[in-house]
């Protein structure tokens, strides 16, 4: 059965990477929620997608020169509707501890302590049920360096960059566009033992069915409750 990860929550329905967009996405049956992972001033870990808190927030400012103290007290919610004024950032540790048993995480991490964010997986018991990217491959590494058990994943757009980031990440799963996926793609990562996880943003029943087609083992997208009824109606969730 094909795995669903959900970006930044159920994103269109509630503010990203927020507890409502996770409780919607656990709801639906879906198997990881991708969060963002940002860092504090004081070290403290959110789940936050961008480098500054304007965007969704009431707040403005560099999010890793901001404290605890002062991100605690931003709302997340009234920029998205007044249905979810008020909500706060989440912290990672109480996030992790709140979902577990829930739904997996797919760790997208975007400024973390690799140390502390390793402990915080195994202290909440997600080292099984995890899986890790970072746009900073010098980041990715380091972890696999560390953490060797822990799930890393890549994007690639073909076979041959798979080959590539395998020589160097040996990663467990790669992310590719619906549009890159090749036959020869395919048979690289079997022979690899790697995950396909395809990423598809749009909410495009003609995509899913394609998606399902190709017999890939994940799909990381927004419109989870759509891919369901498309997934349902061919037997396959």
């Amino acid at each position: 059965m094909i795995e669903i990860v959900c970006h930044r929550g159920a994103n269109e329905y509630a503010p990203e990477n927020s507890y409502p967009a996770a409780q919607r996405c656990i709801d639906w049956g879906v198997d990881y929620v991708e969060i963002d992972v940002r860092t504090s001033r004081d070290g403290v870990m959110y789940l936050f997608h961008n480098p500054d808190v304007d965007r969704t927030t009431n707040g403005m400012g560099l999010f890793d020169e901001l404290t605890s103290t002062i991100i605690d007290t931003l709302d997340i919610g009234s920029r998205f509707s007044p249905e979810y004024a008020n909500e706060p950032i989440p912290r990672l540790d109480a996030f992790l501890h709140w979902i577990k048993g829930k739904a997996k995480v797919y760790f997208d991490v975007k400024d973390a302590d690799h140390q502390k964010l390793i402990d915080l997986v195994y202290q909440t018991g997600f080292a099984q049920d995890c899986f890790f990217w970072s746009g900073d491959k010098e980041w990715t590494l380091k972890l696999r360096d560390m953490a060797p058990e822990l799930p890393v994943k890549i994007n690639v757009r073909n076979a041959q960059e798979t080959r590539m980031a395998f020589d160097r990440f040996e990663m467990d799963i790669i992310e590719v566009g619906l549009k890159n996926m090749t036959v020869e793609l395919q048979k690289t990562c079997r022979d690899l033992g790697i995950k396909i996880m395809i990423y598809h943003q749009q909410k495009d029943p003609d995509a899913f069915y394609q998606v399902i087609n190709w017999n890939v083992d994940m799909i990381n997208l927004n419109n989870a409750d759509a891919f369901i009824e498309v997934a349902q109606k061919m037997g396959v969730r």
